[in-house]
């Protein structure tokens, strides 16, 4: 039984991408299909970064063509993925070198947002993506100590800085410029805001497919001008499922719809303690009040993880969790996360600026 291109894509029409839950052809990942007698050959185009399950994919798809087509000789389908910017809010300058930024922020300080950060960068950078980090935290920078990266960045001849780098993460931190992890930063709000700054603007970032930005916890004035500053494609917020945290969680949410930033979803933080004596899980914080306010302010719970002292201890020794221990239970957790957040950028509207021609008017 012989067949064509568009049988090809009508058969995929029936397979369901398990992480973005559309088709394949809705959500235009086929590429390159060609028959050859009974033969198949295509691509799957990913837009989000999922080296883990390529292999998963592949099989899926041959699979499925085999058995939709009747009489399907040989299946050969290649997986890859390519990530492209998307849109930040109106009127704010690209940073060069940057696709994506993604904002990991939260209301109150304690919650564990510089840890998840670092975790759900690690996490991209596992599924293939390039993936940096920027430490906004000037008064309190942690990232230099969870990275395990001491010593200060080199200043090439155009004033500009090149990242740190471990990990597999490019790597930017106030803490990088200052002597001594004890030196306080005594700074009042317009010289935070600058310095932040010249740390995103004067940095030789490296064809980055998302920098996460490590915020600041809180709403205030420094919040709001970093991001009018900044130009973001979307924000996380970490919160604890403890009802003072979701309290101030909710302000940071507001926050970023006033000034016209998309929500990606919420994740919460010690969702629960298990002991590691006896292994007995307990909601000591609370519980479902992640889910309750994604379900309050129609935004996306993206899961959450357990209070375990070796997030902590693992994040302090330079070695965080997606690193120390890749293929465990929380890392797997970590990776799923930043799974989801990466199919949700890849959903949201492209940027085409780089596309369009600049238009020139002289007089003459």
């Amino acid at each position: 039984m012989s067949f064509t291109e568009i049988d090809v894509q009508n058969a995929l029409k029936n397979l369901i991408d398990p992480n973005t839950k559309q088709d394949f052809v809705s959500g235009k990942s086929v590429k390159n299909v060609k028959v050859n007698g009974n033969d198949i050959s295509l691509d799957i185009l990913l837009g989000y970064p999922a080296k883990s399950v390529w292999d998963e994919i592949k099989s899926m798809v041959e699979a499925h063509l085999s058995s939709a087509l009747p009489g399907a000789g040989k299946v050969s389908v290649s997986v890859s993925s390519k990530v492209v910017p998307h849109a930040v809010q109106r009127g704010v300058k690209l940073v060069a070198g940057v696709k994506n930024i993604i904002a990991v922020a939260s209301g109150k300080g304690g919650v564990g947002k510089s840890t998840t950060a670092v975790n759900l960068a690690l996490a991209l950078a596992a599924e293939g993506a390039r993936v940096g980090v920027l430490d906004a935290d000037i008064y309190g920078p942690s990232q230099p100590t969870m990275l395990g990266i001491s010593g200060q960045p080199n200043s090439a001849d155009d004033n500009m800085l090149e990242p740190m780098s471990n990990h597999g993460l490019q790597a930017m931190s106030i803490g990088f410029l200052i002597d001594g992890e004890d030196t306080p930063m005594v700074w009042r709000g317009p010289m935070v805001t600058q310095a932040l700054d010249q740390l995103l603007h004067q940095t030789k970032w490296d064809n980055l497919d998302y920098l996460v930005v490590d915020l600041p916890p809180g709403t205030g004035d420094i919040q709001l001008t970093l991001a009018q500053k900044v130009p973001v494609t979307g924000a996380v917020i970490v919160t604890t499922p403890q009802d003072i945290a979701l309290l101030d969680a909710r302000k940071g949410l507001k926050m970023f719809e006033k000034v016209g930033i998309k929500i990606v979803g919420i994740v919460e933080n010690m969702s629960t303690h298990i002991c590691s004596q006896c292994g007995h899980e307990e909601h000591i914080f609370g519980a479902g009040g992640g889910e309750k306010m994604c379900a309050d302010y129609n935004t996306e719970f993206l899961g959450g993880l357990p209070l375990d002292i070796r997030i902590r201890e693992q994040a302090d020794s330079g070695t965080p969790t997606v690193v120390a221990d890749p293929d465990g239970n929380i890392a797997k957790v970590y990776k799923q996360i930043a799974r989801r957040i990466a199919v949700k950028v890849a959903d949201m509207t492209q940027d085409h600026s780089a596309v369009f021609p600049k238009i020139v008017v002289q007089n003459t």
